[in-house]
Protein backbone atom coordinates (compact mmCIF):
# COMPACT_ATOMS: atom_id res chain seq x y z
CA UNK A 1 0.00 0.00 0.00
CA UNK A 2 1.21 3.68 -0.79
CA UNK A 3 2.35 5.57 2.04
CA UNK A 4 0.16 8.12 3.32
CA UNK A 5 1.62 11.81 2.77
CA UNK A 6 1.89 13.71 6.32
CA UNK A 7 -0.18 16.81 6.73
CA UNK A 8 0.65 20.00 8.55
CA UNK A 9 -1.49 22.58 9.70
CA UNK A 10 -1.48 25.70 7.70
CA UNK A 11 0.50 28.75 8.54
CA UNK A 12 -0.02 32.08 7.38
CA UNK A 13 2.79 34.54 7.45
CA UNK A 14 1.20 37.75 8.70
CA UNK A 15 3.52 40.93 7.80
CA UNK A 16 4.62 42.87 10.70
CA UNK A 17 2.37 46.13 11.37
CA UNK A 18 4.90 49.34 10.33
CA UNK A 19 5.72 51.61 13.23
CA UNK A 20 3.45 55.24 13.38
CA UNK A 21 5.92 58.20 13.36
CA UNK A 22 4.60 61.62 13.62
CA UNK A 23 6.10 64.81 12.01
CA UNK A 24 4.81 68.05 12.49
CA UNK A 25 4.25 70.42 9.21
CA UNK A 26 4.18 74.58 9.78
CA UNK A 27 1.17 75.54 7.14
CA UNK A 28 0.49 79.07 5.72
CA UNK A 29 -1.94 79.93 3.37
CA UNK A 30 -5.00 79.73 5.94
CA UNK A 31 -7.36 82.34 5.98
CA UNK A 32 -10.20 80.39 7.09
CA UNK A 33 -11.99 76.76 8.70
CA UNK A 34 -12.80 75.88 5.18
CA UNK A 35 -9.18 75.76 4.55
CA UNK A 36 -8.45 73.60 7.79
CA UNK A 37 -10.61 71.38 6.21
CA UNK A 38 -9.23 71.37 2.35
CA UNK A 39 -5.49 70.93 4.24
CA UNK A 40 -6.56 67.71 6.25
CA UNK A 41 -8.97 66.26 3.50
CA UNK A 42 -5.47 66.43 1.20
CA UNK A 43 -3.46 65.55 3.91
CA UNK A 44 -5.66 61.84 4.85
CA UNK A 45 -6.03 61.23 1.12
CA UNK A 46 -2.08 59.98 1.26
CA UNK A 47 -1.47 56.11 1.47
CA UNK A 48 0.24 55.82 4.66
CA UNK A 49 -1.22 58.64 6.59
CA UNK A 50 -3.57 57.40 9.22
CA UNK A 51 -4.55 60.86 10.59
CA UNK A 52 -4.11 64.41 9.99
CA UNK A 53 -4.98 67.45 12.31
CA UNK A 54 -4.53 71.02 11.86
CA UNK A 55 -4.47 74.29 13.80
CA UNK A 56 -5.70 77.24 12.17
CA UNK A 57 -4.32 79.92 14.53
CA UNK A 58 -1.22 78.26 15.13
CA UNK A 59 -1.02 77.37 11.32
CA UNK A 60 0.70 73.80 12.37
CA UNK A 61 -0.75 70.54 10.70
CA UNK A 62 0.37 67.58 13.13
CA UNK A 63 0.44 63.71 10.64
CA UNK A 64 0.39 60.50 12.25
CA UNK A 65 1.57 58.05 9.03
CA UNK A 66 3.58 54.73 8.83
CA UNK A 67 7.11 55.14 8.34
CA UNK A 68 8.47 54.44 4.98
CA UNK A 69 4.87 54.30 3.48
CA UNK A 70 5.57 58.45 3.01
CA UNK A 71 7.66 60.91 2.97
CA UNK A 72 7.18 64.40 5.00
CA UNK A 73 9.21 66.26 2.47
CA UNK A 74 6.08 64.95 0.00
CA UNK A 75 3.30 65.72 2.39
CA UNK A 76 4.19 69.80 2.34
CA UNK A 77 5.20 69.80 -1.39
CA UNK A 78 1.27 68.61 -1.96
CA UNK A 79 0.06 71.21 0.09
CA UNK A 80 2.14 73.94 -1.54
CA UNK A 81 1.28 72.86 -4.61
CA UNK A 82 -2.60 73.18 -3.69
CA UNK A 83 -1.80 76.98 -2.64
CA UNK A 84 -0.50 76.27 0.94
CA UNK A 85 3.34 76.75 1.45
CA UNK A 86 4.56 74.33 3.86
CA UNK A 87 7.63 72.84 5.29
CA UNK A 88 8.26 70.57 7.98
CA UNK A 89 9.36 71.02 11.49
CA UNK A 90 13.44 70.28 11.54
CA UNK A 91 14.09 67.55 13.80
CA UNK A 92 15.60 68.10 17.01
CA UNK A 93 19.44 67.02 15.81
CA UNK A 94 19.22 69.48 13.19
CA UNK A 95 17.66 72.58 14.64
CA UNK A 96 20.76 73.88 16.08
CA UNK A 97 22.18 73.91 12.51
CA UNK A 98 19.56 74.70 10.22
CA UNK A 99 16.83 76.95 12.67
CA UNK A 100 18.88 80.21 11.53
CA UNK A 101 17.76 79.83 8.50
CA UNK A 102 14.71 79.46 8.82
CA UNK A 103 11.73 81.68 10.47
CA UNK A 104 9.79 80.82 14.13
CA UNK A 105 6.37 80.77 13.75
CA UNK A 106 6.01 83.56 15.50
CA UNK A 107 8.48 84.93 12.96
CA UNK A 108 6.27 84.33 10.42
CA UNK A 109 2.63 85.29 12.17
CA UNK A 110 4.56 88.84 12.28
CA UNK A 111 5.73 89.21 9.01
CA UNK A 112 2.55 88.06 7.73
CA UNK A 113 0.65 90.58 9.87
CA UNK A 114 3.53 93.40 8.82
CA UNK A 115 2.25 92.57 5.08
CA UNK A 116 -1.31 92.93 6.00
CA UNK A 117 -1.04 96.83 7.79
CA UNK A 118 0.88 97.89 4.53
CA UNK A 119 -2.30 96.53 2.68
CA UNK A 120 -5.26 98.09 4.68
CA UNK A 121 -3.15 101.16 4.85
CA UNK A 122 -3.58 101.27 0.80
CA UNK A 123 -7.19 100.06 1.13
CA UNK A 124 -7.92 102.67 3.54
CA UNK A 125 -6.55 105.58 1.67
CA UNK A 126 -8.78 104.10 -1.61
CA UNK A 127 -11.89 103.95 0.89
CA UNK A 128 -11.49 107.52 1.96
CA UNK A 129 -11.13 108.87 -1.78
CA UNK A 130 -14.45 106.47 -2.72
CA UNK A 131 -16.24 108.40 0.46
CA UNK A 132 -15.11 112.02 -0.32
CA UNK A 133 -16.59 111.37 -3.86
CA UNK A 134 -20.18 110.90 -2.41
CA UNK A 135 -19.95 113.32 0.64
CA UNK A 136 -20.27 116.13 -1.54
CA UNK A 137 -23.78 115.11 -2.69
CA UNK A 138 -24.84 115.68 1.05
CA UNK A 139 -24.03 119.07 0.55
CA UNK A 140 -25.76 119.73 -2.69
CA UNK A 141 -22.89 120.06 -4.98
CA UNK A 142 -19.64 117.44 -5.45
CA UNK A 143 -16.86 118.26 -3.03
CA UNK A 144 -13.80 118.14 -5.84
CA UNK A 145 -15.87 117.92 -9.91
CA UNK A 146 -13.08 114.64 -10.69
CA UNK A 147 -13.92 112.67 -7.03
CA UNK A 148 -17.29 112.11 -8.18
CA UNK A 149 -16.86 111.27 -11.76
CA UNK A 150 -17.67 107.19 -12.82
CA UNK A 151 -13.69 107.13 -14.50
CA UNK A 152 -12.22 108.39 -11.37
CA UNK A 153 -13.92 105.37 -8.80
CA UNK A 154 -13.55 103.38 -11.77
CA UNK A 155 -9.91 103.68 -11.10
CA UNK A 156 -9.80 103.59 -7.34
CA UNK A 157 -11.72 99.63 -7.93
CA UNK A 158 -9.00 99.03 -10.13
CA UNK A 159 -6.28 100.16 -7.94
CA UNK A 160 -8.02 98.17 -4.85
CA UNK A 161 -7.93 94.88 -7.27
CA UNK A 162 -4.32 95.28 -8.53
CA UNK A 163 -2.88 96.45 -5.08
CA UNK A 164 -4.12 95.13 -1.86
CA UNK A 165 -6.56 92.84 -3.45
CA UNK A 166 -4.34 91.12 -5.72
CA UNK A 167 -2.80 88.16 -3.67
CA UNK A 168 -6.31 87.86 -2.37
CA UNK A 169 -7.78 86.82 -5.85
CA UNK A 170 -4.72 84.97 -7.24
CA UNK A 171 -4.96 82.49 -4.11
CA UNK A 172 -8.78 82.10 -4.68
CA UNK A 173 -8.03 81.41 -7.94
CA UNK A 174 -5.54 79.04 -7.62
CA UNK A 175 -7.47 77.70 -4.66
CA UNK A 176 -10.73 76.96 -7.59
CA UNK A 177 -8.17 75.82 -9.73
CA UNK A 178 -6.56 73.16 -7.63
CA UNK A 179 -10.91 72.22 -6.79
CA UNK A 180 -10.27 73.63 -3.02
CA UNK A 181 -11.69 76.88 -3.43
CA UNK A 182 -11.55 79.04 -0.03
CA UNK A 183 -12.75 82.41 1.74
CA UNK A 184 -10.05 84.10 -0.94
CA UNK A 185 -12.04 82.59 -3.56
CA UNK A 186 -15.54 84.12 -2.61
CA UNK A 187 -14.10 87.83 -2.02
CA UNK A 188 -12.30 87.33 -5.17
CA UNK A 189 -15.48 86.15 -7.31
CA UNK A 190 -17.88 89.22 -5.18
CA UNK A 191 -15.14 91.87 -6.06
CA UNK A 192 -14.30 91.05 -9.39
CA UNK A 193 -18.33 90.44 -10.62
CA UNK A 194 -19.32 93.94 -9.48
CA UNK A 195 -16.13 95.28 -10.93
CA UNK A 196 -16.51 93.54 -14.79
CA UNK A 197 -20.61 94.21 -14.13
CA UNK A 198 -19.34 98.29 -13.02
CA UNK A 199 -16.66 97.83 -16.06
CA UNK A 200 -20.00 97.16 -18.78
CA UNK A 201 -22.08 99.61 -17.68
CA UNK A 202 -19.52 102.32 -17.89
CA UNK A 203 -18.39 101.49 -21.55
CA UNK A 204 -22.05 101.09 -22.47
CA UNK A 205 -23.89 103.67 -20.89
CA UNK A 206 -27.01 102.82 -22.85
CA UNK A 207 -28.00 99.59 -21.23
CA UNK A 208 -28.99 102.15 -18.28
CA UNK A 209 -26.95 99.57 -15.64
CA UNK A 210 -25.79 100.93 -12.50
CA UNK A 211 -21.90 100.89 -11.36
CA UNK A 212 -20.47 99.15 -8.39
CA UNK A 213 -17.17 100.61 -8.49
CA UNK A 214 -17.57 101.23 -4.34
CA UNK A 215 -18.39 97.73 -3.92
CA UNK A 216 -14.78 95.98 -4.71
CA UNK A 217 -13.29 99.34 -2.58
CA UNK A 218 -15.13 98.86 0.33
CA UNK A 219 -15.39 94.87 0.76
CA UNK A 220 -11.52 94.33 0.43
CA UNK A 221 -10.83 97.12 2.77
CA UNK A 222 -12.80 95.58 5.47
CA UNK A 223 -11.87 92.27 4.91
CA UNK A 224 -8.51 93.37 5.14
CA UNK A 225 -8.99 95.53 8.40
CA UNK A 226 -10.39 92.02 10.21
CA UNK A 227 -7.19 89.85 8.58
CA UNK A 228 -5.12 92.24 9.84
CA UNK A 229 -6.79 91.80 13.77
CA UNK A 230 -6.32 88.46 13.30
CA UNK A 231 -3.11 87.96 12.17
CA UNK A 232 -1.91 90.02 15.17
CA UNK A 233 -3.87 87.69 17.57
CA UNK A 234 -2.41 84.89 15.93
CA UNK A 235 1.19 86.36 16.57
CA UNK A 236 0.50 86.38 19.98
CA UNK A 237 -0.86 82.77 20.43
CA UNK A 238 2.56 81.68 19.01
CA UNK A 239 5.01 83.87 20.64
CA UNK A 240 2.94 82.71 23.98
CA UNK A 241 4.06 79.16 23.06
CA UNK A 242 7.10 80.12 21.93
CA UNK A 243 8.00 81.39 25.35
CA UNK A 244 8.09 78.20 26.48
CA UNK A 245 10.52 77.16 24.43
CA UNK A 246 12.94 79.80 25.58
CA UNK A 247 12.68 78.48 29.09
CA UNK A 248 15.48 76.42 27.85
CA UNK A 249 19.09 77.59 27.27
CA UNK A 250 20.64 77.07 23.99
CA UNK A 251 23.98 76.18 25.18
CA UNK A 252 25.32 74.05 27.58
CA UNK A 253 29.02 73.88 29.19
CA UNK A 254 30.36 70.32 29.00
CA UNK A 255 33.55 69.69 31.11
CA UNK A 256 33.45 65.97 29.99
CA UNK A 257 32.25 62.86 32.25
CA UNK A 258 31.75 61.33 35.29
CA UNK A 259 35.53 60.84 35.52
CA UNK A 260 36.88 64.23 34.78
CA UNK A 261 34.46 66.26 36.67
CA UNK A 262 37.44 66.76 39.55
CA UNK A 263 39.97 70.02 39.25
CA UNK A 264 39.14 73.60 37.79
CA UNK A 265 37.89 72.91 34.67
CA UNK A 266 35.72 75.83 32.87
CA UNK A 267 34.47 73.50 30.52
CA UNK A 268 34.11 74.32 26.97
CA UNK A 269 30.08 75.45 25.41
CA UNK A 270 28.57 73.41 23.18
CA UNK A 271 24.94 73.43 21.25
CA UNK A 272 22.07 71.98 23.93
CA UNK A 273 21.08 69.55 21.29
CA UNK A 274 24.34 67.84 21.36
CA UNK A 275 24.64 67.19 25.12
CA UNK A 276 24.41 63.43 25.86
CA UNK A 277 23.22 61.42 28.43
CA UNK A 278 26.14 60.67 31.17
CA UNK A 279 27.92 63.77 30.21
CA UNK A 280 28.59 66.37 33.38
CA UNK A 281 27.91 69.66 33.09
CA UNK A 282 29.00 73.03 34.70
CA UNK A 283 26.41 75.12 35.90
CA UNK A 284 27.27 78.82 37.36
CA UNK A 285 25.50 80.89 39.34
CA UNK A 286 22.64 82.91 37.23
CA UNK A 287 22.63 80.47 34.39
CA UNK A 288 19.60 78.18 33.24
CA UNK A 289 19.75 74.37 33.94
CA UNK A 290 20.34 73.15 30.18
CA UNK A 291 18.92 69.50 30.74
CA UNK A 292 17.56 67.15 33.47
CA UNK A 293 20.40 65.44 35.63
CA UNK A 294 21.60 64.78 38.80
CA UNK A 295 23.26 66.69 40.80
CA UNK A 296 27.25 65.51 41.34
CA UNK A 297 28.91 68.09 43.26
CA UNK A 298 28.20 71.37 44.84
CA UNK A 299 25.09 73.16 46.59
CA UNK A 300 22.76 76.01 45.03
CA UNK A 301 19.49 77.37 45.67
CA UNK A 302 17.89 76.21 42.29
CA UNK A 303 14.41 78.58 41.57
CA UNK A 304 11.91 76.17 40.19
CA UNK A 305 8.86 78.44 39.55
CA UNK A 306 8.91 77.96 35.79
CA UNK A 307 7.68 74.13 36.74
CA UNK A 308 5.95 74.58 40.36
CA UNK A 309 4.73 78.16 40.74
CA UNK A 310 6.55 78.68 43.99
CA UNK A 311 9.08 81.56 43.75
CA UNK A 312 10.65 80.46 46.78
CA UNK A 313 14.00 78.76 46.02
CA UNK A 314 14.95 74.87 46.46
CA UNK A 315 17.97 73.92 48.01
CA UNK A 316 20.12 71.26 45.69
CA UNK A 317 22.52 68.93 47.40
CA UNK A 318 24.57 66.17 45.41
CA UNK A 319 22.12 63.47 44.47
CA UNK A 320 19.57 65.82 43.72
CA UNK A 321 17.40 66.01 40.52
CA UNK A 322 17.07 69.69 38.91
CA UNK A 323 15.06 70.36 36.19
CA UNK A 324 15.95 71.50 32.50
CA UNK A 325 14.75 75.22 32.39
CA UNK A 326 15.44 76.00 36.50
CA UNK A 327 17.44 78.93 37.19
CA UNK A 328 20.87 78.31 39.26
CA UNK A 329 21.03 81.01 42.20
CA UNK A 330 23.75 80.55 44.22
CA UNK A 331 26.61 78.40 43.94
CA UNK A 332 27.95 76.22 41.01
CA UNK A 333 27.01 72.52 40.33
CA UNK A 334 28.37 69.75 38.10
CA UNK A 335 24.99 67.93 36.92
CA UNK A 336 25.20 64.82 35.30
CA UNK A 337 22.16 64.59 32.30
CA UNK A 338 19.78 62.35 32.68
CA UNK A 339 17.25 62.84 30.68
CA UNK A 340 17.77 65.24 27.34
CA UNK A 341 16.32 66.48 24.18
CA UNK A 342 12.51 65.51 23.54
CA UNK A 343 13.07 63.49 26.99
CA UNK A 344 13.44 66.36 29.52
CA UNK A 345 10.42 67.73 31.69
CA UNK A 346 10.02 71.31 29.57
CA UNK A 347 10.33 69.16 26.20
CA UNK A 348 7.65 66.99 27.49
CA UNK A 349 5.09 69.98 28.89
CA UNK A 350 5.92 72.11 25.07
CA UNK A 351 4.82 68.82 23.62
CA UNK A 352 1.28 68.36 25.41
CA UNK A 353 0.68 72.22 25.01
CA UNK A 354 1.47 71.35 21.37
CA UNK A 355 -0.51 68.44 21.30
CA UNK A 356 -3.62 70.30 22.86
CA UNK A 357 -3.66 72.83 20.80
CA UNK A 358 -4.23 69.97 17.62
CA UNK A 359 -6.97 68.34 19.30
CA UNK A 360 -10.23 69.09 18.15
CA UNK A 361 -13.41 68.29 20.25
CA UNK A 362 -16.49 66.46 18.58
CA UNK A 363 -18.28 69.66 17.67
CA UNK A 364 -15.26 71.30 16.17
CA UNK A 365 -15.04 68.51 13.71
CA UNK A 366 -17.98 68.50 12.65
CA UNK A 367 -17.65 72.23 12.25
CA UNK A 368 -14.95 72.22 10.19
CA UNK A 369 -16.22 69.10 8.14
CA UNK A 370 -19.39 71.79 7.25
CA UNK A 371 -16.85 74.71 6.68
CA UNK A 372 -14.70 72.68 4.47
CA UNK A 373 -18.13 72.94 1.79
CA UNK A 374 -19.23 76.01 2.70
CA UNK A 375 -18.06 77.40 -0.19
CA UNK A 376 -19.08 74.81 -2.50
CA UNK A 377 -22.61 76.09 -1.14
CA UNK A 378 -22.01 79.62 -1.57
CA UNK A 379 -21.09 79.48 -5.00
CA UNK A 380 -24.25 77.33 -5.81
CA UNK A 381 -26.59 79.48 -3.55
CA UNK A 382 -25.23 82.52 -5.67
CA UNK A 383 -25.38 81.08 -8.79
CA UNK A 384 -29.23 79.82 -8.50
CA UNK A 385 -30.16 82.85 -7.15
CA UNK A 386 -29.07 84.59 -10.60
CA UNK A 387 -30.31 81.66 -12.71
CA UNK A 388 -33.67 81.87 -10.93
CA UNK A 389 -34.22 85.88 -11.16
CA UNK A 390 -33.04 86.03 -14.63
CA UNK A 391 -34.96 83.54 -16.14
CA UNK A 392 -38.73 82.46 -13.99
CA UNK A 393 -38.19 85.57 -10.99
CA UNK A 394 -38.39 88.55 -13.17
CA UNK A 395 -41.72 86.88 -15.32
CA UNK A 396 -43.18 86.00 -12.00
CA UNK A 397 -42.64 89.70 -9.88
CA UNK A 398 -42.20 92.03 -13.14
CA UNK A 399 -42.48 94.65 -10.63
CA UNK A 400 -39.46 93.89 -8.54
CA UNK A 401 -36.80 94.26 -11.58
CA UNK A 402 -38.64 97.41 -12.54
CA UNK A 403 -38.36 98.96 -10.27
CA UNK A 404 -34.98 97.93 -8.63
CA UNK A 405 -32.94 97.26 -11.63
CA UNK A 406 -32.39 98.55 -15.19
CA UNK A 407 -32.79 95.16 -16.58
CA UNK A 408 -33.48 91.13 -15.28
CA UNK A 409 -29.94 90.61 -15.82
CA UNK A 410 -28.80 93.46 -13.62
CA UNK A 411 -31.02 92.47 -10.98
CA UNK A 412 -30.01 88.94 -11.03
CA UNK A 413 -26.36 89.91 -10.82
CA UNK A 414 -27.17 91.71 -7.97
CA UNK A 415 -28.75 89.79 -5.83
CA UNK A 416 -26.10 86.98 -6.74
CA UNK A 417 -23.14 89.23 -5.40
CA UNK A 418 -25.54 90.44 -2.18
CA UNK A 419 -25.11 86.27 -1.59
CA UNK A 420 -21.54 86.08 -1.78
CA UNK A 421 -21.12 89.53 0.09
CA UNK A 422 -23.35 87.79 3.07
CA UNK A 423 -20.92 84.67 2.76
CA UNK A 424 -17.85 86.81 2.86
CA UNK A 425 -18.52 88.91 5.68
CA UNK A 426 -20.15 85.62 7.73
CA UNK A 427 -17.27 83.58 7.10
CA UNK A 428 -14.92 86.34 8.52
CA UNK A 429 -16.46 86.96 11.87
CA UNK A 430 -16.48 83.60 12.21
CA UNK A 431 -13.16 82.54 11.34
Amino acid sequence: MPKSIPTYPKTTLTQPALPVETITLDVTGMKCAGCVGVVERQLSSNPGVSKACVNLVTGVAVVEYQAGEVEPTVLAELLTSKGFPSQPRLPETEQGTKSQDRLTPAQRHQQEARAYRQQLVIAAVLIVFSTVGHIGHWFHGPMLPVLSTLWFHWGLATLALLLPGRSIIVEGGRGLWHGAPNMNTLIGLGAVTAYTTSCVALLFPNLGWECFFDEPVMLLGFILLGRTLEQGARYQATADFESLLSLQPQVARLIGTLDSTEGDQTGIEIPVEQVRVGECLRILPGEKVPVDGEVITGVSSIDESMLTGESRPVLKQPGDMVTGGTLNQSGVLVVKAIRTGRETTLAQIVALVEEAQTRKAPVQQLADLVAGYFTYGVMAIAFLTFLFWYVAGTKIWPEVWSTMAASPLLLSLKLAITKTAIANFKLNSNG
